[in-house]
């Protein structure tokens, strides 16, 4: 037995190309491999069963504080009428360029927040984060933030949304919307 969650969602999916963090015996491992790769971009042994679940939840950790830290900088931008879609032209090609940016802002810059990964499954992972860290002592006090905003989002009836949909917890609390098209001043 090996445990072996998968990450890129839907469109990694379809083309082949998710990654795949496995959790169990090496020679297990190397005797399955193949079969991972043939609908992996990536497949990784990251330690003995249950490292991959432990792998998925850091994942999932990251991809969160991701769209927290775009959806703040896109209502930065927007707060400062400087229009967010300009942004992420701007700094995609730098430092801050991610796979989370190229798939989400997009997304949220025309609120199209149809489910890929819905804010109800990624509350349920940072819960189980969380429940990791606490046993292990490791503090995510990000990824416990996070979770409230989502939290807070489905309170409001946002559960079945796209976890881009973080950016209208941003939104409510700055007072706007993202509007790709406002002037530059």
């Amino acid at each position: 037995m090996l445990d072996a969650p998968v990450s890129g969602g839907e469109p990694k999916a379809i083309d082949g190309t998710l990654s795949v963090m496995v959790g169990g015996d090496k020679g297990i491992f190397d005797e399955v491999v193949g079969v991972l790769d043939a609908v992996a971009a990536s497949v990784v042994h990251v330690g003995p069963i249950g490292a991959g679940n432990t792998a998925k939840l850091a994942n999932q950790v990251v991809v969160a504080l991701n769209i927290a830290a775009v959806s703040e900088a896109l209502v930065l931008a927007q707060k400062a009428d400087v229009d967010p879609a300009a942004v992420v032209a701007a700094i995609r090609g730098g430092l801050a360029g991610s796979a989370v940016l190229e798939a989400k802002a997009p997304m949220m810059l025309a609120h199209d927040f149809k489910p890929g990964f819905r804010i109800n499954l990624h509350i349920k992972d940072l819960l189980n984060a969380l429940d990791t860290s606490h046993e292990v002592g490791a503090p995510l006090l990000l990824t416990a933030a996070v979770l409230e905003m989502f939290t807070a989002l489905k309170a409001d009836g946002h559960e079945g949304d796209d976890h881009s949909g973080l950016v209208q917890f941003y939104e409510s609390i700055a007072s706007t919307t993202l509007d790709p098209t406002i002037p530059t001043t």
